[in-house]
């Protein structure tokens, strides 16, 4: 990644800086990781996004439900793959990148079935809405483009905390959905301008569309994730002590 950025002869790979150092220092460490990570994750979509887009094409709901459950059990795991990958590059893992992808898969895939298929489901009926609306022909009101715009935050906030907590922790859903609720009212504003971000981000890679397609390898859906745990990442380790609980547990030899 050195060349989107110039020498900094004050730039030092064994400190932990803060700000845009630290956004430097991680892609620069972790960036051929990252791309082989999104490359493994954009395989485990293709399911989801060819039946979606099947599914779309046809006007068919009935098609949609099934191919958004069994492509979002299979995209699940490629989620929680990536993300693992980010949070270990955040809190400074260097171990062997296919050692510790091989783990993290054996580790969550269990746990993230379950929110692969409820996400693809949320995503892929917002896809099939959207398109129906656009196929209409009507204007569409103000009311249903900020509905459209709400419901989407809302989501991306959800996703952004739900999935680290996959990956990181061993919990019940219940509370996972505690800790995103207290997260949010303790850091209400980051958290919604990270998911507002997303979306923007998300938003333009549509309207741009089909020269945009041209940069998921090499962008995929890895950055603007990693973008997303980089701004919440001091508050989610605040909130809950990431790297305390993990040190705890290398220290007692677990992994």
């Amino acid at each position: 990644m050195g060349m989107f950025f110039p020498d900094d002869p004050n730039y030092f790979p064994d400190v932990r800086p803060t700000g845009f150092p630290r956004y430097r220092q991680v892609l620069e460490r972790d960036w051929k990781r990252l791309l082989l990570t999104n490359l493994l994750t954009l395989v485990s979509l293709v399911p989801f996004g060819l039946g979606v887009g099947y599914a779309v094409l046809s006007s068919s709901v009935l098609v949609l439900v099934p191919v958004c459950v069994v492509g979002g059990a299979i995209a699940g795991v490629g989620i929680s793959g990536m993300y693992d990958r980010i949070l270990r590059g955040l809190r400074d893992d260097e171990d062997d990148w296919w050692y510790t992808y091989k783990k993290a898969l054996r580790q969550n895939w269990r746990c993230a079935i379950l929110p692969g298929i409820v996400s693809c489901l949320f995503i892929g009926f917002y896809i099939f809405a959207c398109y129906m609306l656009w196929v209409s022909g009507q204007a569409v009101s103000a009311g249903t483009v900020a509905i459209l715009a709400a419901s989407a935050i809302l989501f991306l906030v959800v996703f952004s905390l739900w999935w680290p907590q996959i990956v990181l922790f061993d919990q019940r859903t219940s509370v996972r959905l505690k800790n995103c609720i207290l997260f949010c009212i303790q850091n209400f504003w980051r958290t919604f301008g990270v998911a507002a971000l997303q979306f923007v981000w998300w938003l333009l890679f549509v309207v741009m569309l089909p020269w945009t397609a041209f940069l998921v390898p090499v962008l995929g859906v890895w950055y603007p994730w990693y973008l997303s745990c980089f701004l919440l990442y001091e508050q989610l380790d605040s909130a809950f002590h990431i790297e305390e609980q993990i040190s705890q547990a290398f220290g007692t030899g677990e992994d």
